[in-house]
């Protein structure tokens, strides 16, 4: 028998494999087959030619089709080709059916429907007994997608409006303080319109009897303690209202008003407001005992 002539290739395939995985891994494995990790990629690695599907258009079922194409050719919504629209339809049902035979049972009652109305059009057209002009076979249709492209439309127009949590956050503040309610300070001008309000309704009230009488400030300084006793406020008012209805002279009021004023300066009352231009109070400033 001759001796086989030298063979390369021969040779090299029936050479002893040499192994190619190193023996300090000093880099990252590609993947991991059984927990063993590949530092490079299979000769005979298999991948299906549907592996990897990209789809360029995504419609949402037979109408959303359909509107495509006629949108994108700019086709007369109401004057649409039947002929062109149903052969571009099944073009793509036809490759939809052969990657997903579920999916392309959807399209295909709007496939039937295309077809009827083509072969409705071919057929001569006859007039109604009423002598009027007889509908036409696309009516149908045309409507359905007018309403749908409607309802797309408005739908794109929601998703467009500003959404929490996809185009902005609410804020949450807490408000940590605590609100004292302050009452108003009393002025000399506040004293000063009171007192010009009661000297009013004194010369209202003024009798023209003349007497001479001795006017003490402690006696009407017991007397205001003693009204006050009894009550938690009085208004200011109040405490000049009994001698204002018994006609006492100016001079009488006044004496009042000084023996309230020494009662305040000597920290026995309090005048108080409650709001501005709110009447004016006066209350003992300390707690009798029972």
């Amino acid at each position: 028998m001759p001796p086989r002539p030298p063979d390369p290739g021969l040779d090299a395939l029936m050479a002893p494999a040499e192994d190619s995985t190193p023996d300090v891994i000093d880099h990252v494995a590609l993947a991991r087959l059984y927990g063993e990790p590949l530092f490079a990629i299979p000769q005979d690695l298999y991948i299906p030619p549907d592996a990897l599907e990209v789809f360029l258009e995504a419609f949402e079922g037979p109408l959303d089709l359909l509107l495509y194409l006629i949108r994108k050719q700019n086709f007369n919504v109401l004057d649409i080709p039947m002929a062109e629209v149903t052969a571009q339809y099944l073009a793509y049902v036809e490759q939809v059916r052969q990657s997903n035979l579920e999916l392309a049972g959807e399209y295909l009652l709007m496939a039937a429907l295309l077809i009827e109305i083509k072969s409705r059009m071919l057929l001569p057209v006859r007039q109604s007994d009423s002598g009027a002009e007889a509908e036409d076979p696309r009516a149908e249709l045309v409507r359905r997608l007018l309403e749908y492209e409607r309802m797309k439309l408005a739908a794109r127009r929601l998703d467009d409006m500003p959404r929490v949590g996809r185009d902005f956050q609410v804020a949450h503040a807490t408000a940590d303080f605590e609100a004292a309610r302050l009452l108003p300070e009393v002025s000399a001008d506040d004293l000063r319109e009171a007192w010009s309000a009661i000297l009013h309704r004194a010369r209202l009230n003024a009798s023209h009897r003349i007497t001479r009488e001795q006017l003490s400030v402690r006696d009407h300084m017991s007397h205001i303690l003693r009204r006050l006793s009894d009550v938690r406020f009085m208004e200011f008012t109040e405490l000049f209202l009994e001698r204002v209805h018994m006609g006492e002279p100016a001079a009488v009021i006044v004496v009042h008003f000084l023996a309230l004023l020494e009662l305040a300066r000597e920290s026995l009352l309090e005048i108080t407001q409650a709001a501005p231009y709110a009447p004016l109070y006066v209350r003992l400033s300390y707690t009798r005992s029972a």
